[in-house]
């Protein structure tokens, strides 16, 4: 990725020393070079208030500051989070004191007395670096955002395609990962006579369970203990009026993001009714 000319020069750079004549000196060979936004300090307290204000590409800081030297404002710089990359280019004439300035956070030195070459070269590549730092920052929180948009609309379509199965059948349901209904809509404890403990208490005796098919039961109960999915499962049960009801269940197992089972959901309507069953 290349960041065009024009988004270089147009950098924002602060320079921070307390010599009026480098201060100078910097300002004249950065504008002739052709940036654009230049900001200067003498005083090494108003570094971070600066940069918080402006948010600037680029810091130039001497390390010799009588007020607060360079390592304590970088140390200020950091303490605010306001950036986790820090844009510091240090500038010193102490040999000693360039390791110590990168260890401490900075990105690059500049050695005094200023080479004005290498002055200019060191400051374009931080620049090159720091604006491709700050794409890929906006890359990052447009990536995000889409992430966010896409699951927010995956739920929507989550509310519509349950409103669709609750119009479309007699009831709808969900269960935990331990069979326990969390959400039930019509007429299931009616319907089938239950007590809502979970799908499979039709075989384990939950409420108003007598009269069930015992095979279908089997079947049904060992299904959603393999986590399979099932379409249109025939369940039928004799009321204690006598009555014959069927039903058509349909489920399918649900997993979180991390592929754990966390339950089923499913649909259910009633398919016959007969008669009461008369003896003789």
């Amino acid at each position: 990725m290349r960041i065009p000319e024009t988004e270089i020069l147009a950098a924002r750079i602060l320079i921070v020393d307390d010599q009026a004549a480098n201060v100078r000196l910097l300002e004249r060979l950065l504008g002739e070079a052709g940036y654009t936004q230049l900001s200067s300090t003498m005083h090494g307290p108003e570094v971070c208030a600066l940069h918080r204000r402006n948010d600037y590409d680029v810091i130039l800081l001497d390390l010799q500051l009588p007020e607060m030297d360079g390592f304590a404002v970088m140390a200020a710089l950091k303490a605010t989070g306001a950036d986790d990359y820090l844009p510091v280019v240090v500038l010193t004439a102490q040999p000693g004191h360039k390791l110590l300035a990168l260890q401490a956070g900075a990105r690059d030195f500049i050695s005094k007395p200023f080479d004005l070459l290498e002055v200019k070269t060191r400051i374009r590549n931080m620049l090159e670096v720091r604006l491709l730092y700050r794409r890929l920052e906006a890359q990052n929180r447009r990536l995000e955002e889409a992430v966010q948009e896409r699951t927010a609309e995956l739920r929507e379509s989550e509310a519509r395609y349950r409103s669709l199965t609750e119009l479309a059948s007699d009831w709808y349901w969900e269960q935990d990962e331990g069979g326990v209904f969390t959400r039930v809509s019509g007429p299931v404890m009616e319907m089938l006579g239950l007590r809502v403990d979970g799908l499979d208490g039709v075989a384990d005796g939950g409420g108003g369970g007598e009269g069930w098919d015992e095979a279908e039961r089997k079947t049904l109960r060992e299904t959603i203990r393999a986590r399979q999915p099932f379409l249109d499962f025939c369940i039928s049960r004799v009321t204690t009026a006598g009555e014959r009801r069927q039903f058509r269940v349909s489920g399918e197992p649900m997993f979180d993001q991390h592929s754990r089972f966390i339950g089923y959901r499913g649909i259910g309507v009633e398919i016959l009714t007969r008669a009461p069953i008369r003896a003789g």
